[in-house]
């Protein structure tokens, strides 16, 4: 086969000649994955290293007191909230499913470890969390992403470990 360039005049098989047209070659960028969408979007509310510093301590113990407070109810309550999650996560990147499958299962034996303290040990966790965290965006001077979808909860924990990532060098 002979390249031509665009326009070039090349005979036919019936004898004809006709030009050849090429089309540009364009290239596909491939759309953003909906984790790096949803992490940007999180991120422009976190912006601010204090901020920043709070969430890294707050979203931990928030997750912690809140299984501990699931599991006060019944353990299978708490072992249920863990699952759909890790079903969300899976649909978003396998690392951050794997990590948070592991953040879960410490999660579950440190609520364990709590034994029959795990009500107000959960409850005074989980009320000065959210203290820090509301202080971290009065420091920001922006409110939290989840007042405007809920599923910034699930994305928190995630924000956490790419900060983390990004400092061992690793991608999700």
């Amino acid at each position: 086969m002979v390249q031509t360039s665009p326009g070039a005049i090349v005979p036919t098989t019936t004898g004809r000649h006709h030009a050849v047209r090429h089309r540009p070659c364009r290239r596909r960028v491939a759309a953003p994955r909906r984790v790096d969408a949803l992490l940007a979007h999180y991120g422009e509310s976190h912006r601010d290293p204090r901020n920043e510093a709070i969430h890294c301590v707050a979203i931990p113990l928030i997750l912690l007191s809140l299984l501990g407070l699931m599991a006060a109810l019944h353990p299978w309550v708490a072992y249920a909230f863990v699952a759909a999650s890790l079903v969300y996560y899976a649909r978003l990147s396998g690392v951050f499913l794997a990590s948070m499958a592991l953040v879960s299962l410490l999660a579950l034996a440190l609520v364990h470890a709590m034994g029959e303290r795990v009500l107000p040990l959960s409850a005074g966790i989980f009320v000065a969390a959210w203290i820090a965290q509301f202080v971290g965006h009065k420091l920001e001077g922006r409110k939290p992403s989840f007042f405007e979808d809920l599923q910034y909860l699930w994305v928190g924990p995630l924000f956490v470990l790419s900060l983390l990532f990004r400092k061992l060098g690793l991608r999700w």
